[in-house]
């Protein structure tokens, strides 16, 4: 597994239409994005490299954010942040079953992902030399 750059971010989300948008606005504000479309794909990009911060939908098939959440913890003693992106009613009660650091409502405004990850990650090199 490598080290995570300054920039990483791994998107965890099924809708595939959604997973596009979000990583094209975080890749045009600088940050290296990484996808999976299920918890599983997940942990395997994980393992190739770990992220800065890891941006998890919640119902998905195959498995799902808190089966991932479970078994990224058990697996990767030095985790990277969680934010939870949920369409769910009360998406601070879906983060805090699984520990996780911050949380996106869906549908949320663009702005607010990219702030998200730069609370995790810094601004992007994108952002600092603009």
């Amino acid at each position: 597994m490598s080290a995570a750059r300054h920039g990483d971010v791994l998107i965890v989300e099924d809708d595939p239409d959604l997973l596009s948008l979000v990583a094209m606005i975080l890749r045009d504000a600088g940050y290296d994005v990484a996808a999976a479309e299920d918890g599983l794909q997940a942990l395997a990009r994980i393992e190739e490299r770990m992220p800065g911060v890891i941006l998890l939908d919640m119902r998905m098939p195959v498995m799902n954010g808190w089966e991932f959440a479970r078994e990224y913890r058990a697996r990767f003693a030095r985790a990277a942040p969680i934010v939870v992106v949920t369409a769910a009613e009360d998406a601070r009660a879906r983060a805090q079953e699984i520990g996780a650091d911050a949380w996106l409502e869906k549908p949320f405004d663009l702005d607010d992902v990219v702030r998200t990850v730069a609370r995790f990650l810094g601004p992007s090199e994108a952002a600092t030399t603009t």
